[in-house]
């Protein structure tokens, strides 16, 4: 059983590995767009999950995950040639959502600010609807007569 830290080491390996693979040894114009964005191997090393983004659309991103999928035995191959571990570990391609997730934040950000500006510009021209304090404040004179009193 591999520590973690030797997986770690091993998975931005398979990462660098498979981007230079995409680039050189595979020819399929469907993965030109791709960009692997990380990778994680099992502490036992038998399995690479490799996350990957595509540039365009739908189409584009399911051609990119059939061309990946075809390419996977060569992309495996280059694996194998490139690290130096007993068994060469088997790899899942799998599409990277965090810059979906990300320009949905971005987009929920700007709606909260866009309300915070209405709330502020309703707030602009708001009276209190009572006294501008409402707490209840002792006067100076009511002190004054209160120390007369205790002593």
């Amino acid at each position: 059983m591999a520590d973690s830290a030797r997986a770690a080491k091993l998975a931005q390996r398979i990462k660098v590995i498979i981007a230079e693979g995409l680039r050189k040894r595979v020819k399929d114009p469907r993965v030109e767009g791709i960009t692997v964005t990380d990778a994680r191997v099992t502490n036992d090393l038998q399995h690479a999950t490799v996350y990957y983004t595509v540039l365009g659309d739908e189409t584009a991103q399911t051609d990119a995950k059939v061309g990946l999928e075809k390419a996977r035995g060569v992309l495996r191959q280059e694996v194998g040639r490139n690290v130096t571990v007993r068994l060469t570990p088997t790899l899942e391609f799998v599409a990277d959502e965090i810059p979906v997730n990300a320009s949905h934040l971005e987009d929920l950000l700007r709606t909260a600010k866009a309300r915070d500006a209405e709330v502020a510009a309703i707030a602009q021209g708001a009276a209190f609807a009572g006294d501008a304090d409402p707490y209840k404040k002792d006067d100076e004179s009511d002190l004054d007569q209160r120390d007369d009193d205790e002593e």
